[in-house]
């Protein structure tokens, strides 16, 4: 892993287990954990590096008839106006509020989150390389280890708790060489970065959805709710969304089903006919990351032409109110596009439906 890129990750994970020491169970440390701990770490590797230039390659392949990925079913989700944020925000440092009023154009989401066997599909024909794969470690959540694994990074390196970096993890060795996807081709790709998910949606002839087709895609017709579904978490005890049950890091009594990711399938689909849009993963955005919005009515709007973070979405398995509250609507993180973890993943958009739809 480049030296830059572990020391930004270690001094994030720091400051996380310094803001939990002082203040454990308070509501001040949750919030002054919340940006550290981003409900899923990931390594900073560097600047894009022309990774656009590389994404606009693999368009090639998908113009020559190569978009077999690309059936994937989407769904069209109507454009109209919706309330972006919150007032009323969990997380203020993530930059959920203020509310604002955003005019959205019609356009086409994913029905699923990225699978695993979408993916292979894909590296199967272009011979694409994550880059997870190219520096030779990703993030994992430490719960999901082996204690051998863990034993021997802990003796490696100063790991802060709940993520470790481990050599071989990637999108193939979730969590690491001794792990593999043969029994998850459903599930949810993991250990993608921005740049891997761009060049996956270049070539599906697709591209990534801007934070607000996300939001409002999430929300599925609903107005001020929490979730894609309502306000309750278990409407009439049914669950709806795959996130941690028990105690944050230490016990997960899986009630949902699922200790780690559950099927793109899994779990009823919100008002527009998408699953799993929170909970599961985190799911990448187009945009730049910025934490200060204007109140004002917005059209299309697509965040900053320039950054350091990309803003994600969603939450993931890991995410407990106690912890990550982000499997919200409104709820935002931020990752370097570059960033990987086994709980990051991502679904394309499209202005039309591509071929072979």
């Amino acid at each position: 892993m480049a030296a830059s890129g572990r020391c930004r990750s270690h001094r994030l994970l720091l400051l996380l287990l310094a803001a939990l020491t002082a203040a454990a169970g308070e509501e001040a440390a949750r919030q002054a954990a919340a940006p550290a701990a981003g409900c899923g770490c990931g390594s900073s590797r560097g600047g894009d590096g022309g990774r656009e230039a590389a994404a606009r390659r693999y368009s090639a392949e998908a113009a020559a008839g190569e978009r077999a990925a690309g059936r994937r079913r989407m769904v069209a989700i109507p454009g109209g106006v919706f309330t972006m944020g919150t007032d009323e925000p969990e997380i203020q440092q993530d930059g959920e509020w203020p509310a604002r009023r955003v005019h959205v154009n019609s356009f086409y989401m994913d029905q699923y989150e990225v699978s695993n066997e979408d993916f292979e599909i894909f590296v199967n024909s272009t011979g694409y390389v994550t880059e997870a794969e190219k520096f030779g470690d990703s993030f994992v959540f430490e719960g999901m280890l082996s204690e051998e694994v863990k034993a021997e990074i802990h003796q490696a390196v100063a790991a802060a708790p709940w993520w470790l970096p481990v050599k071989g993890a990637n999108w193939k060795h979730p969590e690491g060489p001794d792990s593999n996807i043969l029994k998850r081709m459903d599930h949810p790709v993991l250990h993608v970065s921005w740049n891997d998910a761009l060049a996956f949606c270049t070539w599906a002839g697709k591209r990534l959805p801007t934070e607000a087709e996300w939001e409002y895609s999430c929300r599925g017709g609903l107005e001020n709710r929490l979730f894609p579904w309502g306000n309750k978490l278990q409407p009439k005890g049914q669950h709806y969304v795959n996130i941690w049950q028990g105690v944050f890091p230490t016990s997960n009594t899986a009630e949902d089903g699922y200790k780690g990711t559950a099927p793109v399938t899994a779990f009823p689909p919100n008002g527009y006919g998408l699953y799993n849009i929170v909970g599961n993963a985190w799911e990448w955005t187009s945009d730049w990351w910025v934490v200060h919005h204007s109140a004002d009515e917005a059209h299309n709007p697509k965040g900053p032409s320039s950054g350091t973070d990309k803003v994600k979405k969603g939450g993931s398995y890991m995410c407990h109110k106690s912890y990550c509250y982000r499997y919200r609507c409104a709820a935002r993180s931020q990752n370097t596009p570059d960033s990987s973890a086994s709980n990051l993943g991502f679904r394309c958009a499209a202005d039309s439906l591509p071929d072979l739809q």
